[in-house]
């Protein structure tokens, strides 16, 4: 499949994976006195014939029923069952949206969820209203841009909880689902249960009293959140064509090979803005169909927010080596981690191809964002995204990353969406003195989450400028950011520049309990696994059904929504 400037679709319809919200036939509360006529007719005529003939069990001559009543009684007998068993679905009360919601995606009732919803809507409101009196803070850079972030994280939050009242009271609705209501629901709640887990995290290395004034109301809208999270089952995948959604015009247009920018952003003055972030601005919130920005050749000096509000952005450049995104935010600057992103994109639906996104911060500044996502069902193919600590910070949601090249140092792949990355250059590079480098610091927290990394087809290895150092600069391939971080590495070539253990601990026996840590089938001179910690949270994969868990298909539901985008992918654990 090629990716041929495909763009992006705009609603999923939620199926609850059963065809079964299509109009139900009538309900019929008290049977009897509904009966249709036929039936009435039949069932009457059958207790007549038992009335004026009744049956003997006697042998011989004593018995009463002659051969040709024997042959109509049996004729009626059939007849009544046949009909019966044809009318039986109209006898029994018709099932609600609300009861196919808890029967297919709920451990509880779906009142109960939906009022635990509304309940939770309401403590994150209470909360942002702690937060607003301080909002125009001055005088702290660093405080101010984390009651900012946490306005933020907060109100969108607030969005998937409503996603997620929406779709319960209305399964039938076609915004913001992959028609896996029970996959929708577990991504939104786990993002809607991070968000005030990083709004917190902004508060480090502050001496605010502000974090201890709003910390009672955080702990208890995380409690809420764990619990609505908790109430969602997981369900098997099922796999989808072209979303039955999907407007005819919009297929065709999906399968065209060339495609018109909506805008064009040259910094040479050639086309509609000079800077990325203007053309953004200028995109329609909420855009029902795909809304393509053409970013030409050269360097752009910015830090670029797609917001929440801004869906279906596709952005297609020259090239990695031709058009790039550069920033240089970094914690040690003033920035919290979340907003030291050079680009940030909240906005569903997002595609960028053939981009380089950077943060030349530098290793000497500790925390410094290239990429953040928090796009669901997001997409990137063919980019760089270079950095030192922390470049890649997939936050939430789910998001595939297709022939990206990734470079850092220090937890260089961390956040806690549900990721697959494929046929990507993983590279390590060359830190400050004595540093450890570890690839992956991924941020699960309850084993109820959806999220996690899994890297399929990859390349991982020493970037160029690690390639003398190897064996004095000790690089491994993630560690436990939180409790139940979980990263599968699979089919994939390790380098010699990744330690024998493979792993690295976070800080004593943290997590080394909980953990989900798993290789298959990977090779090259860093895949031995007979040197691997020991942890109990550390697995062999043997068998390919453990691992198909971890792919494209079942972990981000890719068949339900890759298609249309145009981009290249590989489903299963079949060849790349």
């Amino acid at each position: 499949m090629d990716f041929s400037d495909k763009p992006f679709p705009t609603k999923r319809e939620c199926s609850i994976q059963i065809n079964a919200l299509s109009p139900q036939p009538p309900a019929f509360k008290v049977p009897f006195p509904h009966l249709p006529t036929g039936l009435f007719i039949y069932f009457t005529d059958f207790v007549l014939i038992l009335l004026h003939h009744p049956i003997h069990t006697g042998q011989g001559k004593g018995s009463s029923i002659i051969p040709i009543l024997m042959a109509k009684l049996t004729t009626q007998i059939l007849q009544f069952c046949c009909i019966f068993i044809l009318l039986f679905p109209m006898l029994l009360p018709a099932s609600s949206p609300a009861d196919l919601v808890q029967t297919e995606c709920l451990s509880v009732p779906s009142s109960q969820f939906s009022n635990s919803l509304l309940s939770t809507i309401d403590v994150v409101r209470q909360v942002m209203a702690i937060f607003s009196p301080f909002s125009k803070l001055l005088g702290d850079f660093r405080l101010s841009t984390a009651i900012s972030d946490c306005l933020d994280l907060l109100d969108s939050s607030a969005d998937q909880l409503s996603w997620s009242l929406s779709a319960t009271q209305n399964p039938k609705a076609k915004d913001h689902s992959t028609g896996d209501l029970s996959s929708d629901l577990k991504t939104w709640l786990s993002a809607a249960v991070v968000n005030p887990e990083t709004c917190m995290d902004g508060f480090e290395g502050t001496n605010s009293i502000i974090k201890g004034l709003v910390s009672g109301g955080i702990n208890q809208l995380t409690s809420q959140l764990y619990d609505l999270l908790s109430m969602v089952k997981s369900i098997p995948n099922q796999p989808s064509e072209f979303p039955s959604w999907l407007k005819s015009e919009d297929r065709n247009l999906l399968q065209l090979n060339d495609l018109a920018a909506d805008a064009t952003v040259a910094a040479d003055g050639t086309g509609d803005f000079t800077n990325v972030m203007d053309a953004v601005l200028a995109a329609p919130d909420k855009s029902t169909r795909r809304y393509v920005i053409y970013i030409k050749k050269g360097v752009y000096l910015e830090n670029v927010e797609i917001k929440k509000k801004k869906w279906n952005l596709m952005m297609i450049g020259d090239g990695i080596d031709a058009t790039i995104i550069s920033g240089n935010r970094s914690f040690i600057d003033g920035w919290t981690t979340f907003r030291s992103a050079t680009f940030a994109v909240s906005g569903r639906g997002f595609i960028a191809r053939d981009i380089t996104f950077e943060n030349t911060a530098g290793a000497e500044k500790h925390q410094a964002v290239a990429l953040r996502s928090d796009s669901d069902l997001s997409v990137f193919f063919r980019c760089r995204i270079r950095g030192y600590q922390d470049t890649l910070y997939t936050h939430t949601m789910r998001q595939f990353y297709r022939e990206c090249q990734i470079s850092g140092t220090v937890d260089f792949l961390f956040g806690d969406a549900t990721v697959v990355f494929q046929n990507c250059s993983i590279l390590a590079k060359k830190g400050l003195p004595n540093q450890k480098n570890t690839i992956t610091a991924q941020g699960r927290k309850d084993p109820n989450q959806p999220t996690g990394f899994s890297i399929q087809f990859c390349n991982i290895s020493a970037d160029s400028d690690l390639k003398p150092s190897v064996n004095t600069t000790a690089t491994y391939l993630g560690r436990p950011w939180k409790e139940y971080s979980r990263t599968i590495i699979m089919q994939s070539y390790i380098s010699d520049a990744i330690r024998p253990e493979g792993w690295l601990e976070w800080n004593g026996n943290f997590a080394l309990n909980t953990l989900f840590y798993a290789e298959f089938m990977n090779y090259g001179p860093g895949a031995g696994l007979a040197k691997r910690v020991n942890w109990p949270g550390y697995h062999r994969l043997n068998q390919t059904s453990e691992a198909t868990n971890f792919t494209v298909a079942q972990f981000i539901e890719g068949n339900m929504w890759l298609p249309s985008t145009g981009v290249k992918y590989t489903a299963g654990l079949g060849a790349n």
